[in-house]
């Protein structure tokens, strides 16, 4: 057994059936250690995580630059609240804001981030506009606003009556924007590239079409690049990927290195429009986030990931394209930097557990997407281990049809 385990999986899932709310879905596995693209469960056996803290690890697991940057925060300052300036929030804001364009407001996850985005939106509209345009297979959050700005019913159920002002365009098509935006409109809302909709990406002139739209009817692009920030598809923000600059981006995941952390980025025009007490993080910014996402950015950089995203991304095309050359299940593959959606036309969910049996962690996204979000500095042996393992798997599964 690992050394850091100090009980097995199976008593640890005994402790969380009588004390923590089962609102998750989880594996029969307790993990107690990760390194890099590796975890360990409590029983010894590792694991490639090729969706390390469903894409917030974005270097993988405790990265040193990143352990190191907290445990030398945490003798100084863990928390102080916003009513006093803090050096590290305002060495990230600068850090993103000239990687990226604007000023930054923190929080704690992407659902914060995108709350304080349309919050925004309304706010600078001043003539009663209030309605957001989103995106059919969109996922942007969890709480009342971003799960009703989440155009997938399935997260709906329930939960009614839902926020009003949410329209819901079709991706990819202008045509359906331009039906649904009116005088009341104050924002578009959109993934650069979805995520749990399935790595949806954007057809050619779509998102500079959007921006079209929202520069004559007067509205604020935003895109929620929560999944996309921090180098995950090459670039450092999504947007940059496409061409398009919004006026306002959302980040989370991967932005502090696995903690908890998250930004709203607008242009510098709109930062008035949330203006003292419209809106506020208690924990947003916080000294160990700034810490954590400084030493990320450095890590990415000092370690020249965004070029490593772009190989890797590169292996994993060569090695998935010769497997859909041979398996007519695989319908296609949509890869953007360490954005990977291989699309069956079988359910994919079989293939989480296969995988995992043989030590491999991968996830399984919008019905029949095998979806994976690699860390940036992961290596040509493990991209080649990870490939070996899923095309055995997905041979599997195409036997058995």
């Amino acid at each position: 057994m690992d050394s850091a385990a100090t009980r097995s999986s199976s008593q640890t899932i005994q402790q969380f059936e009588q004390f923590v709310i089962p609102n998750y879905r989880r594996y029969p596995i307790s993990l107690v250690r990760g390194e890099g693209s590796y975890v360990w469960d409590a029983e010894g056996k590792r694991y490639l995580d090729l969706f390390p803290g469903w894409g917030c690890n974005i270097l993988g697991h405790c990265p040193p630059r990143v352990v190191k940057a907290i445990q030398d925060q945490v003798t100084r300052l863990i928390h102080i609240p916003n009513t006093w300036y803090t050096e590290a929030q305002g060495d990230f804001a600068e850090m993103l804001s000239t990687r990226g364009f604007g000023k930054a407001f923190f929080c704690n996850s992407g659902a914060e981030a995108n709350e304080a985005a349309i919050k925004l939106a309304r706010l600078h509209a001043r003539d009663g506009r209030y309605k957001v345009i989103s995106f059919e297979n969109s996922f942007h959050g969890r709480t009342f606003a971003t799960v009703t700005a989440t155009a997938q019913p399935k997260y709906h159920e329930g939960l009614g009556p839902l926020l009003a002002g949410f329209r819901y365009a079709q991706h990819n098509d202008l045509e359906s924007v331009e039906k649904l935006l009116d005088r009341e409109t104050c924002a578009i809302l959109i993934e650069p590239v979805q995520g749990e909709g399935g790595i949806n990406i954007p057809s050619d002139g779509f998102l500079q079409g959007l921006r079209k739209l929202a520069d004559e009817n007067g509205c604020l692009l935003i895109f929620d690049e929560v999944q996309t920030c921090m180098g995950r598809t090459g670039t450092w923000f999504g947007y940059q990927q496409f061409g398009v600059q919004p006026d306002v981006m959302t980040l989370a995941k991967g932005v502090a290195g696995g903690v908890a952390a998250g930004a709203m980025l607008c242009k510098n025009e709109f930062a008035p429009d949330l203006r003292p007490g419209m809106h506020a993080s208690t924990f947003g910014g916080n000294p160990l986030a700034m810490a954590a996402g400084i030493a990320t950015i450095q890590t990415i950089e000092e370690d020249g990931l965004l070029a490593n995203c772009q190989a890797m991304s590169d292996r994993f095309r060569a090695h998935l394209e010769k497997l859909k050359s041979e398996l007519p299940i695989i319908t296609e593959l949509r890869i953007k930097g360490m954005m990977v959606g291989i699309e069956l036309s079988i359910p994919s969910t079989p293939a989480v557990a296969k995988c995992m049996e043989r030590g491999l962690l991968i996830n399984a996204t919008h019905d029949t997407v095998i979806r994976l979000l690699p860390a940036l500095n992961v290596t040509p042996e493990q991209v080649d281990e990870a490939c070996e393992i899923l095309a055995t798997v997905v041979r599997e599964m195409a036997k058995e049809q």
